[in-house]
């Protein structure tokens, strides 16, 4: 595998600043599980789980994570009101370290403002400064408005959907470069 430049955790766009997630993060981070369509993968269930204490391991077990693969979902925040509104990043998913998958997510109240585009397309030029050519997205076949920001920050759809009767199917995106790595 190719060596890459460090990943910037820190990310400024003229409306939002993009760091880390820390511990302290889990309630709000909860809050989003909250938010989810019933359909997603990862939901509050009947029993009230995952727990904000349940959040802050997996905040730590990302953290983690992100120290072995150079890469990371980070905190966005609104610079004017400075509150958390979600989180963009990058993680090996479904994808690779030298093919990294993006992730993202906003509560309810900041969608339509562009702000996940805007994160994003700051999240993968900070990717591409790394020396990363080729990206991955998965999205379910309902998402429209993912499917809206990916097309606004250059992914196209791949041949690959992978069938969930339940949740609804997943549809592979990618944008960028030649594939490093065979069978994508």
């Amino acid at each position: 595998m190719p060596a890459f430049r460090p990943f910037s955790q820190h990310l400024d766009t003229p409306r939002l600043r993009m760091r880390p997630w820390q511990l302290s993060d889990s309630a709000s981070v909860r809050g989003l599980w909250a938010e989810r369509d019933p359909r997603a993968r990862h939901v509050i269930d009947a029993d009230g789980r995952p727990t904000v204490d349940d959040m802050r391991v997996r905040i730590q077990e990302q953290l983690d994570e992100s120290t072995r693969t150079g890469l990371a979902l980070l905190a966005i925040e609104r610079k004017m009101e400075g509150d958390f509104i979600g989180y963009c990043g990058l993680i090996v998913g479904e994808a690779t370290v030298a093919e990294p998958e993006i992730a993202y997510e906003l509560y309810r109240f900041a969608h339509g403002h562009g702000y996940a585009t805007e994160a994003a397309r700051a999240v993968l030029d900070a990717a591409r400064d790394t020396g990363r050519t080729r990206f991955w997205a998965t999205v379910r076949a309902w998402n429209a408005p993912s499917f809206r920001v990916l097309e606004k920050i250059g992914f196209t759809p791949n041949d690959r959907v992978d069938a969930d009767a339940a949740r609804g199917d997943s549809v592979w995106m990618t944008a960028g470069g030649h594939p490093l790595a065979e069978g994508r």
